[in-house]
């Protein structure tokens, strides 16, 4: 058996441990009080501006911000069933677009052609844009005769439009990324290019892509405001529709904290999963 004092560390490890100890409590404590100097020095400057008092009643009023909360949060609430709606769509276009353009072979280049003007198409074109195009353009198809379509599902699909043309993008690069040895085993094994994706490829470019999804998706969630502009009354029309009424514009400020709050666990997740994946490629180090 091995003795118990050669289990034990050394000296020399017992003192580097402790003094790795002081610096982290260190490094804290400075980081807190640095912080708190900043916060210090940036309320005193704010609150001793000309302008504070009109300011803080105009956008940083309680009465009005309760008066406004439920309202905007019905409105928010539309924003969020757009959000999970246009977020499956842009996940099943995406993909979809991403293998076209991964396809070989010259039959397939009419597809790869349309595929990457797609994305060429709704990348360069600003969502706004693509939001009116869609909001006015589609009813128009159909005509006044036609059925009424109501303006969060003309929003949604502006966004799936939109977002898909990102997401299969990133899609692609983490398809090209994975190394051809796998696709050639996978077929090597009898797998068909549809298997082949499915099981081998598209598992492991997922992986390699997760970060650059998610930050996709938080910026879906800010943008899915937009759909305002075609009259849907989410957060931001509700919050306009408050202003209006109180003459205040603090209802713009408690949509854009729910949106804040919606983003912010995605945010750090992102951080989370992205330090964790540099961690496990790097084995710990930073380059």
């Amino acid at each position: 058996m091995i003795d118990e004092k050669a289990r034990r560390p050394s000296e020399i490890e017992l003192g580097r441990r402790a003094f790795r100890r002081r610096q982290g409590i260190r490094s804290v404590l400075v980081s807190l009080a640095s912080t708190i100097v900043l916060a210090a020095v940036a309320w005193i400057t704010i609150i001793n501006t000309p302008g504070w008092s009109r300011v803080q009643e105009t956008f940083f009023n309680p009465e009005v911000a309760l008066q406004a909360l439920p309202r905007v949060g019905e409105g928010f609430l539309l924003n969020i069933r757009v959000l999970l709606f246009a977020a499956v769509g842009v996940l099943v276009l995406s993909i979809t677009l991403a293998g076209i353009r991964t396809l070989r072979g010259a039959v397939f280049f009419p597809l790869r052609a349309l595929a990457a003007g797609y994305t060429d198409l709704f990348r360069g074109m600003p969502l706004i844009i693509t939001l009116y195009l869609v909001g006015f353009g589609i009813p128009g198809l159909i005509g006044s005769g036609g059925p009424r379509i109501p303006s969060e599902v003309l929003g949604t699909i502006a966004l799936i439009l939109t977002y898909s043309a990102y997401v299969s993008e990133v899609f692609r690069a983490g398809i090209e990324a994975v190394h051809p040895s796998q696709r050639l085993a996978a077929r090597s094994l009898g797998l068909s290019h549809g298997a082949s994706m499915r099981l081998i490829i598209l598992p492991q470019a997922v992986r390699k892509v997760t970060p650059a999804l998610m930050n996709d998706f938080v910026a879906m969630q800010k943008d899915v405001g937009l759909i305002s502009v075609l009259g849907a009354v989410d957060a931001v029309r509700a919050a306009q529709i408050e202003t209006s009424h109180a003459f205040n514009f603090t209802p713009y400020v408690v949509a854009g904290l729910l949106f804040v709050l919606l983003a912010l666990p995605m945010i750090r997740f992102t951080d989370w999963y992205t330090a964790r994946l540099r961690e496990r490629e790097q084995i710990g180090g930073i380059v």
